[in-house]
This record gives structure tokens, C-alpha cells and sequence, in this order.
């Protein structure tokens, strides 16, 4: 049986595909159901949509992670670390510093 979420998000993705935030959903949706490449594919257009958007990337590298990319995984996560500082996002920032100490 399909997820309710991607089929939604995917009709939504379909009609109007340059709108990031049900590309954004559908992602996140995709990765909670373990369709881990189909999240990475939309995570990648959002984050090259815009790029003051701190989500996108931290998705992205940690699924980068899990799949052992960690030098791609490390990118995305010092970009994600910039910009939450620069966006005063506290608990992302630590979080990210967290993971980028693991990867060191």
C-alpha cells in the first residue's frame, strides 16, 4: 500500500513542479518511508532552488551520511552550519556542529 503523504505530495509535485516546498514535502516524506534515493533526488532540486534554505541541506547530508558519502555529507552540513548561524537557529547549529565533530 502506497503512503498517502508521497502519493499527495507527488500530485502536488506533478502540477506544479517548480514549487519547492511540495518538492520539500515530498522528500521528506520519501525519506520517512525509506525511498531514500527518490528524497535525495528532491532534496538536491530544493537545495539548488535556494540557497539560504538551511532544511534541504541538512537532509541531504545526513542522508548523504547514511549512505557513506561523507565528503558530500560534510559539504552540505558546513553549508547548513552557515546558515543557521547566520539565521540564529540555535539547536540546528548545535546539532550540525555535533555531526561535522564526528566527521572530522
Amino acid at each position: 500500500m502506497s503512503d498517502p503523504r508521497i502519493t499527495r505530495f507527488q500530485d502536488l509535485v506533478a502540477k506544479n513542479p517548480a514549487n519547492e516546498m511540495f518538492r520539500f514535502s515530498l522528500a521528506q516524506a520519501l525519506d520517512t518511508a525509506g525511498e531514500t534515493a527518490a528524497a535525495q533526488e528532491h532534496y538536491e532540486i530544493c537545495v539548488a532552488a535556494k540557497s539560504d534554505w538551511m532544511l534541504p541541506r541538512i537532509n541531504l547530508g545526513k542522508l548523504k551520511l547514511k549512505s557513506g558519502d561523507e565528503s558530500a555529507a560534510k559539504t552540505l552540513l558546513e553549508d547548513a552550519l552557515q546558515l543557521a548561524i547566520a539565521q540564529d537557529h540555535e539547536d540546528p547549529a548545535m546539532e550540525l556542529q555535533e555531526l561535522l565533530t564526528k566527521l572530522s
